[in-house]
């Protein structure tokens, strides 16, 4: 089995030949005749550049081939051999990556399972965050939470620069969070998740996870990109974490947006996400609060789905987007918003609200002009945030 990744390299720079350098650079390398006997080995692991060609722009887009033997099925050494030291050689950027379908590691629940725990099967999901992010306590959190929860909404997770911190502990937070949890449970018969954000030192995190479950965690949220993808496959390698792990895009731009360097966004938060192990992945929509171009959050959409992970667009997600939203997205989609449920006119038990009438709405084929929405929940939301 071979892996194969396109690279683009900017006019002005010689295509072919750097296209080879990363071929015989970022697998065995040269030998002289003292590894003659080791020859045929030595070749098995070099790489094949397959083309260049020429694209309308000037730029030029070369597709290598490494060999699967090169690598151990998981994402780090991945990355090491396919842009390890020659992303520090100069202009390039990994525009693709095609990996067999059994490399790395499937969700432990995906779209199907997150889908089954709560019990919504024909339904976009409603998510909400934790605002203000931070210097919350966590009899707050859970006020919060009570609040959402009993409005109907599927899942809240912490911000993601939300650490252990003194202010509100992740047990702390967790322990108030767990009884608005099975309050609600026992109320209604629903299951919301609660995606924690596990965070601490490597040989610390795991067992911080592990104690999370065991404490009543019912989700996990993970920065993959800051803590590494070995710590988002570990987690989903392992029995005792039989959770849904929500995996958080902060520190991507660092590694996606410049035009000519690093990776596209749609290989780090698309391809290696959908063969990281986790369940869902949050990313910007380029609708929202953040540029993002909307080819690139298709690709990543179309790659998780492919593997049964749930996508989660975010990222200045209010009600007025749901009609576009679904357009795009269909029904296996969670709609992500922090200021869209918290920052809600009447408090973020009517944000939850503004986004359950939209989707009626849309069910309903209804428009979302201002002068034709109802008194109620959502109608605040247009008049705040607008629609589409």
């Amino acid at each position: 089995m071979t892996i194969e990744v396109d690279y683009r390299f900017p006019p002005g720079v010689d295509a072919e030949r750097q296209a080879k350098v990363i071929a015989v650079g970022q697998t065995a390398g040269t030998w002289d005749a003292r590894f003659a006997h080791r020859e045929e080995t030595l070749r098995s692991h070099l790489a094949e550049v397959v083309q260049v060609r020429a694209e309308p722009d000037g730029y030029n887009l070369a597709t290598i081939r490494f060999p699967e033997a090169n690598v151990e099925n998981d994402i780090p050494t991945l990355l090491t051999m396919i842009f390890g030291k020659y992303s520090m050689a100069g202009a390039a950027k990994v525009m693709a990556v095609r990996l067999p379908e059994d490399y790395g590691r499937r969700p432990k629940l995906g779209i199907a399972g997150i889908r089954e725990r709560l019990g919504i099967v024909n339904r976009p999901l409603i998510m909400a965050i934790f605002k203000p992010a931070l210097g919350l306590s966590a009899d707050d959190h859970a006020a919060i939470l009570n609040e959402v929860a009993n409005a109907g909404l599927d899942i809240i997770k912490d911000d993601e620069i939300m650490g252990d911190l003194d202010v509100a502990p992740t047990l702390k937070r967790l322990e108030a969070c767990r009884k608005v949890l099975d309050a609600v449970k026992q109320q209604t018969g629903r299951t919301v998740l609660y995606a924690v954000n596990v965070t601490g030192t490597a040989d610390k995190l795991i067992e911080k996870a592990r104690l999370l479950v065991r404490e009543g965690a019912n989700a996990l949220l993970l920065n993959v990109l800051t803590y590494g993808f070995s710590v988002l496959e570990a987690l989903a390698a392992n029995s005792e974490i039989n959770v849904p792990i929500f995996v958080h895009p902060a520190f991507a731009g660092a590694m996606c947006a410049a035009p000519d360097y690093g990776l596209a966004y749609s290989v780090v938060l698309g391809t290696l996400m959908a063969h990281g192990g986790g369940d869902a992945v949050l990313y910007p929509a380029h609708y929202g609060s953040l540029p993002f171009d909307p080819m690139e959050e298709a690709r990543i959409r179309d790659s998780l789905r492919s593997r049964n992970l749930f996508p989660v667009p975010s990222a200045g997600i209010h009600p007025g987007i749901v009609p576009k939203a679904l357009a795009d997205y269909g029904q296996d989609v969670i709609l992500n918003a922090g200021t869209g449920i918290m920052d809600h006119p009447d408090g973020p038990a009517s944000g939850v609200k503004a986004f359950f009438e939209a989707l009626e709405r849309v069910r309903q084929g209804a428009s979302f002009e201002l002068e034709t929405l109802p008194e109620g929940a959502l109608r605040r939301a247009v008049e705040k945030w607008g629609a589409g």
